[in-house]
């Protein structure tokens, strides 16, 4: 009908199709029954498109497989195959070699940059060259530590994204949060520092135990991160 909901679009204009139409004229135009089913619709549209671009992302190059879905699916798939691809490279002594890995892939990615790309498609590109920047100097490190045991404590204090049983589990020290799948559109990632990630590992720990936190400091320090 003619005020049926199909899509949501971000203030960055990427839209992200529903799984199921919402019809406003079935809730009798009553906004809190229908902005509700908006909201559900939101979740299973994220949900379902995570899941194909994790199915996807083996099936064509990385720096092709990145300008074909929104852009928090290309971050939070990309951040599931890093945590996969680390552990398994811990695991065989090879954290050397997906260092260079994970190098290759960023400059493909930043060889991307340059070229001829929507804004949308660069702003995704710009956000994934921040997380592939730490992904890699994360990886450096443990190469320099000598990290030869998945369990080893300095694998562990990183922000680990696990696709189990059909959804998303983030995993950081001796805390586990669900992916929250909430549509963030398309937006652009600032800085990660050393101490982005001690706050991640703080507001971790503080979720697990049901608590929260409030960042608070100068702008351009990486708050929002």
């Amino acid at each position: 009908g003619e005020y049926d909901i199909l899509a949501m679009v971000s203030e960055e204009k990427e839209e992200v199709p529903f799984n199921n139409i919402i019809s406003t004229a079935a809730a009798n135009g009553a906004v809190e029954k229908w902005l509700l089913q908006v909201e559900k619709a939101m979740f299973d549209s994220i949900h379902h498109v995570t899941g194909e671009g994790l199915k996807s992302y083996e099936l064509k190059p990385r720096d092709e497989w990145v300008l074909d879905w929104p852009g928090m699916v290309v971050l939070v798939c990309t951040a599931v195959y890093w945590t996969k691809g680390v552990t398994e490279a811990i695991t065989k002594g090879q954290t050397k070699k997906y260092e260079e890995m994970c190098t290759s892939d960023l400059l493909k990615v930043v060889d991307r940059v340059r070229g001829e790309l929507t804004s949308l498609q660069r702003k995704t590109l710009g956000a994934l060259v921040v997380m592939d920047v730490h992904a890699r100097d994360v990886v450096v490190q443990m190469a320099e530590d000598g990290v030869s045991d998945a369990r080893d404590f300095k694998w562990l204090a990183q922000l680990r994204y696990f696709w189990e049983d059909e959804t998303l589990r983030v995993r950081m020290i001796n805390a586990e949060a669900q992916y929250g799948f909430e549509y963030l559109g398309n937006s652009s990632r600032l800085v990660i520092t050393p101490l982005t990630d001690r706050c991640y590992r703080t507001l971790m720990g503080a979720i697990h135990l049901n608590l929260g936190g409030a960042p608070a400091g100068p702008a351009g320090t990486g708050k929002t991160e």
